[in-house]
């Protein structure tokens, strides 16, 4: 069954109206991978790079383990008027799951990462129009990370010099007492703690500085954020 199609582009805006607030033009980039054994992260990154330029210091991942309340922040960042681009996985399942499509972490799951990555790819070129911090629930280190793991094709390799975030990534750790899943998370925290440690390995080897999130309440949390970011190095 074929994969269904969704908007590529659909970040929480600062008009506090879920999905209703676009940080430009949906660009849809080209899908050169499909029906591919090569992965073609090459012929994608020099597309990106000039149209993005020096804007990605301003695009900051908050990543880490599933269900350690990443998106919690991203909402509490949002309540504060900070443009937020939801994680591509979420909306990847839930489209999937509404439009009966297959690719589903537990159904395909080299399909399913296929579609994050390729919509991390336009959330990122779509966050070059918008001024100000941009934080993303996940990001384009997460799926060429998942991609090379499932597939062992080359995702990284063009990805850690040309397609650059913030040099401080945010990583919310194992928290098993808030760990909870539902209809589209439906793996247990011992089969995410280890991607968490995959990342907070990979993470440093890019060049990116890892800034392990305490366990404290969304308030607090967000407070820390933004007083690391204003800090500087």
């Amino acid at each position: 069954m074929p994969a269904c199609r969704m908007p590529y582009w659909r970040p929480r805006g600062r008009d506090g109206v879920s999905d209703g607030y676009l940080l430009g033009p949906t660009v849809v980039v080209r899908q050169t991978y499909v029906e591919r054994d090569q992965f073609a992260m090459n012929s994608i990154a020099p597309t990106l790079r000039p149209a993005v330029g020096e804007s990605s210091g301003r695009f900051v991942v908050i990543s880490g383990c599933s269900g350690g309340g990443k998106s919690t922040l991203l909402t509490e960042l949002h309540r504060r008027g900070y443009a937020t681009v939801e994680e591509p996985g979420r909306r990847i399942v839930k489209e999937e799951l509404e439009c009966g499509g297959s690719a589903l972490p537990w159904m395909d799951s080299e399909a399913f990462l296929r579609r994050v990555f390729d919509l991390a790819v336009s959330d990122y070129r779509n966050a070059s129009s918008h001024d100000g911090w941009i934080f993303f629930d996940r990001g384009l280190i997460d799926a060429a990370a998942g991609l090379e793991r499932m597939s062992g094709e080359t995702a990284l390799t063009g990805l850690g010099p040309l397609l650059r975030y913030h040099q401080r990534v945010f990583l919310t750790p194992p928290w098993p007492e808030i760990y909870q899943t539902d209809r589209e998370r439906r793996h247990n925290l011992s089969d995410a703690v280890p991607e968490y440690e995959h990342l907070r390995e990979l993470l440093p080897t890019l060049g990116y500085q890892v800034i392990i999130l305490p366990k404290i309440d969304v308030t607090k949390r967000a407070d820390f954020v933004l007083q690391t970011l204003q800090n500087g190095s």
